[in-house]
């Protein structure tokens, strides 16, 4: 008899399994082509049941894989940021890690941006929180004297948007290293306490 843990383990598992196809079909093949039978081949499912049994529309597995992009991502960054003594080498080693995850995983910015450019915008809760973890590091900068003082809802928005913008182009093969040297640049002398010499 299977148990309630190993159950939900399983099911877990299969959304995972599904997001991720959902992903690569996304990237591959673009919004309009990504249809539940699209996504049941390329998982390897023998119905489209096994998805629509987890996910009942479209908008829930698109919810799901902005969810699974922005978890992946976190654990990607996690370590260098974590690594990083003070607020200015950690917004260096969040922006040099947010690029490395772009370069690394292409099929997850352009999945991202199929559901963004077809639909009503779905993942804002994940996006509020990404801003407001950047809010949080900007303020602590400020108050551990790091940065100087400006609207950290502003700063973290336009860092958001930066990134956003090349996000694109790294996935098309920009070199990550170049972007990440020009935002973390341009990001530290935005929040540097004082005036930095040319």
């Amino acid at each position: 008899m299977e148990s309630s843990g190993t159950r939900q383990a399983a099911t877990e598992a299969r959304k995972a399994q599904i997001a991720s196809a959902a992903i690569a079909v996304l990237a591959e093949r673009g919004y309009p082509e990504t249809t539940f039978e699209a996504i049941c081949r390329h998982a390897g499912l023998s119905s489209k049941r096994l998805i629509s049994y987890h996910f009942s529309t479209k908008e829930q597995l698109f919810e799901a894989v902005v969810r699974q992009v922005v978890s992946d991502a976190a654990a990607f960054m996690r370590p260098a940021i974590e690594a990083a003594s003070g607020a200015r080498a950690q917004l260096e080693a969040f922006i040099r890690a947010n690029i490395a995850f772009i370069a690394a995983h292409p099929a997850h910015v352009r999945a991202v941006q199929q559901i963004a450019f077809n639909r009503a915008p779905v993942g804002g809760g994940e996006r509020d929180a990404a801003i407001a973890r950047l809010v949080a590091l900007f303020d602590d900068g400020q108050r551990s004297g790091a940065f100087r003082a400006f609207d950290s809802v502003l700063m973290a928005t336009s860092l958001r948007a930066g990134i956003d913008a090349v996000a694109d182009r790294v996935a098309g093969g920009l070199d990550p290293g170049h972007c990440a040297d020009e935002l973390a640049e341009l990001f530290d002398r935005a929040t540097a306490r004082t005036p930095r010499p040319s």
